[in-house]
Parts: C-alpha cells; sequence; structure tokens
C-alpha cells in the first residue's frame, strides 16, 4: 500500500515516514507545496495524510482539490484541536481526523483501520438496488437513471448500511459503528456533516428525498 504525507514539519513527516516503512508500507513525501496534485498524480498513493497548516494553500484547499480527481482515504493529522476545524476538515471531503501531538502506536492502527476498509470491504454486496438507484461498491459509487455520484469511503459505507436495511431505519450508533468499527473515532457531529454532503450529492442526480431523518430513530432509505 502507497501513503502520502503532506506535512510541512520535517520532524513529525519523517518520524511518520519512518514508523510506516517499518509496516512495509510505500510512502512518499511531498516536496512541492504549490502542487500537490502534480505529486499526488504521479504517486497514486492509496491514502494521504494531510496536515491542515501548509506553505501556499493549506490542508483543506488541497483537500478538495484532490475530492475532484479522487475518492481515496484522506486523514487530517493537525495541531488544530476545536471541534470546527475538525467539522471543516470533513466538509472538505475528510475521512478522519488526528490531533497532534499523536501517539504513533494508535495513529499507525487508525490509518491501518482505514485502508482495510477502503480496500478490503468493497467484495462484499458488489450491487445494491432500491427504487432504481444503484451502489456499486467495488467503484464507490451511485447511479440513478442517467446520473452518477462519486462516494467517499465514509459514504459509501454509509449509503450499505442503508441500502441493506432495505427501508427500515439505521440508528445513528449503528452507522456510526458500522463506518468506523467503533465510536470513539467519531461523533454525531462529524456523522451530521458526513450525512449533509452526501444528501448534496443526491439532490444533483434527482434524489433529493431519498434518505429520510426520524428524530430519535435513525435514517433509512425511503422505498416507494
Amino acid at each position: 500500500m502507497k501513503i502520502m504525507i503532506v506535512e510541512d514539519d520535517p520532524v513529525i513527516r519523517e518520524h511518520l515516514a519512518e514508523a510506516l516503512k517499518k509496516w512495509q508500507y510505500e510512502v512518499y513525501i511531498a516536496k512541492n507545496f504549490n502542487d500537490i496534485i502534480d505529486e499526488f498524480n504521479q504517486f497514486k498513493p492509496h491514502i494521504i495524510l494531510l496536515d491542515i497548516n501548509l506553505p501556499a494553500y493549506n490542508g483543506y484547499h488541497w483537500c478538495q482539490e484532490i475530492r475532484k480527481i479522487s475518492q481515496i482515504p484522506i486523514i487530517f493529522i493537525s495541531s488544530r484541536n476545536d471541534s470546527m476545524d475538525q467539522v471543516m476538515a470533513m466538509q472538505m471531503g475528510a475521512d478522519d481526523y488526528i490531533e497532534k501531538p499523536f501517539d504513533m502506536t494508535v495513529t499507525i492502527s487508525k490509518i491501518q483501520a482505514m485502508l482495510r476498509r477502503s480496500y478490503d470491504f468493497v467484495v462484499e454486496d458488489r450491487r445494491l438496488k432500491i427504487n432504481g438507484a444503484e451502489l456499486i461498491s467495488e467503484q464507490a459509487k451511485l447511479m440513478f437513471k442517467e446520473g452518477c455520484i462519486d462516494l467517499t469511503l465514509t459514504e459509501l459505507q454509509i449509503m450499505q448500511c442503508l441500502f441493506k436495511a432495505n427501508g427500515n431505519f439505521v440508528s445513528r450508533n449503528a452507522l456510526i459503528e458500522a463506518c468506523w468499527e467503533s465510536e470513539h473515532f467519531i461523533d454525531d457531529n462529524t456523522l451530521a456533516v458526513n450525512m449533509t454532503r452526501l444528501r448534496k450529492k443526491l439532490v444533483k442526480i434527482g434524489l433529493s428525498d431519498f434518505i429520510e431523518t426520524k428524530k430519535n430513530v435513525g435514517y433509512r432509505v425511503v422505498k416507494r
């Protein structure tokens, strides 16, 4: 697996790279902070570790640019610990957020879990259909009529849970556990951000009322 590190602190990035290489990952450290996309396209990583405070453009900018061309997992690693920074990261398309200073063992475990969820789970339920909408897991896409949207890992896992429920409600806790393996990785606010982002994508292909929310119950895909 190939991991790209976008971090301007030489001590942190070298420490991360050294630890990841011990686990036999192929690691690339970004060099040109003016053109991260060019290096991204050349290296073709399976996951990106992205700092927020960077020279020229910040991590939010590069997260948005990457999301225009790829749905690979993005983990922010930042010294910013304000909840709004974490919400902003998720809104930009991130899949997880790790605060500095971080425990290397925990960080490696989170990276491994993200890679496992991203590249192992898609073998299940390759195609799920409800109301003419088709979820194609191996391509991380949702199709409806002539429209098609690309899904991030988190969005794909949310849709898999809702499709499998087949019109029944799925609780917020169940979605959290399914998407992030344990509640330690995420909270209600971040789930809400991901759900809002997903709904905006669904509107683009004519599925504006596809997901229903019921207070104190959860979410479901509306069957007609």
